[in-house]
C-alpha cells in the first residue's frame, strides 16, 4: 500500500460492514416475508414502506440500516478517496476515518437490535461531526 493510502482500509472495512448489515437483513427478512404468506400479486410493483406495514419493526430495522448505510456514508467514500488521492490518508485524517467507521458501526448494532432513537441520533451526530472534520481537512488542501 502507498505511504498516502491507508485510508483506503477503513474505507473498504465500511464497505464489508455494510454487506454484513446486507446479508443480516435479507437473513432476518426473507424468513419474515414467508411467515408473513405475503401474496405474490402484492410482490411487484409495491410501495415504499408496503414491508413496513406486514413485516415486525425489529426485522425492518436491518433494512432500515443498510439504506442508511447507503446514504452519509458515500460523502465519507467520497472524501476518503479524494484525501488519498491528496496524499492526506495518514495520520489524523486516518484516526478521524477510523473513527467515523466504528461510530457507523454502533450506529447500525443499536438500530438494527434495540433500536434507541435518542442514542442513535446521538451516535449519528457524532459521526457526523467527525465526517465534517475529515471533509474539512481535505478542503483546507484541495482549495
Amino acid at each position: 500500500m502507498e505511504d498516502n493510502a491507508p485510508i483506503l482500509a477503513p474505507v473498504i472495512a465500511l464497505v464489508l460492514w455494510t454487506m454484513v448489515m446486507w446479508l443480516w437483513m435479507y437473513v432476518t427478512r426473507i424468513p419474515a416475508m414467508q411467515k408473513a404468506d405475503i401474496p405474490q400479486d402484492r410482490m411487484t410493483g409495491m410501495t415504499p414502506g408496503y414491508l413496513d406495514e406486514i413485516l415486525p419493526a425489529n426485522i425492518q430495522w436491518k433494512a432500515h440500516n443498510y439504506n442508511h448505510l447507503l446514504a452519509e456514508p458515500t460523502l465519507f467514500y467520497a472524501v476518503a478517496l479524494t484525501s488519498a488521492l491528496i496524499g492526506a490518508g495518514d495520520g489524523f485524517n486516518l484516526t478521524l476515518a477510523w473513527v467515523y467507521v466504528a461510530l457507523r458501526v454502533i450506529h447500525s448494532l443499536i438500530q438494527a437490535t434495540i433500536n434507541m432513537v435518542m442514542l442513535r441520533f446521538l451516535v449519528f451526530v457524532l459521526s457526523s461531526i467527525v465526517l465534517i472534520w475529515l471533509t474539512i481537512n481535505a478542503a483546507l488542501l484541495v482549495f
